[in-house]
């Protein structure tokens, strides 16, 4: 589950044939997600030091040729120092199976920190596997209130997109369902305040 504190261990393994499920939205999100994650990447962890943005920037740059076994051994120890970046990076290739078996549940688990650290790649990649019910319960007001998040936080172009999905997302709600999404990230603003 995502709300433990390590990532889970021995999730079900799913194969490439669900993800191609996803349909046209998650492959243009994770491709978004990808060119937002670029070899450009500036990092900094959570205890504010910069000490291992270079290793970051390596991580980025194999994932980026699709040398996925160099990024999935530089990015595990990035993503627990706190590396938002990292963290989703390490998501993603959960999500893709990408160097490492694929596992929604470890996905989640890295797209949650980075999210909750205000990264709005991670935040939106949250936000669509809610919508899929991918590692974590189906919950459309959680995938609301991440891809709004995202969209608020994002540059121009990820913008459009995550209000587009957004956007979808609250074509399935209900009036209420959507003030509560609303609400909760309006909180979730205020708490990092």
């Amino acid at each position: 589950m995502i709300g433990t504190s390590h990532p889970p261990q021995h999730p079900p393994y799913l194969g490439r044939d669900e993800v191609r499920r996803l349909g046209r939205s998650a492959s243009i999100l994770l491709t978004v997600a990808a060119l937002s994650l670029g070899p450009a990447a500036v990092a900094i962890a959570a205890d504010g030091t910069t000490a291992h943005a270079d290793q970051l920037a390596v991580a980025v740059a194999a994932h980026g040729r699709a040398d996925y076994a160099t990024a999935a051994r530089l990015l595990p120890p990035l993503a627990e120092r706190g590396y938002a970046r990292a963290q989703t990076l390490l998501g993603f290739m959960y999500a893709t199976g990408e160097g490492v078996p694929q596992n929604f549940d470890a996905a989640a688990y890295w797209y949650r920190h980075a999210a909750e650290q205000g990264d709005p790649t991670g935040q939106s990649l949250l936000g669509l596997i809610y919508d899929k019910g991918q590692g974590v319960p189906l919950d459309e007001v959680a995938a609301y209130k991440w891809l709004d998040l995202a969209a608020a936080r994002a540059g121009k172009r990820e913008r459009e997109y995550y209000v587009h999905l957004r956007d979808a997302v609250a074509g399935k709600m209900t009036t209420g369902q959507l003030a509560e999404a609303q609400r909760l990230a309006y909180e979730w603003t205020q708490q990092q305040r």
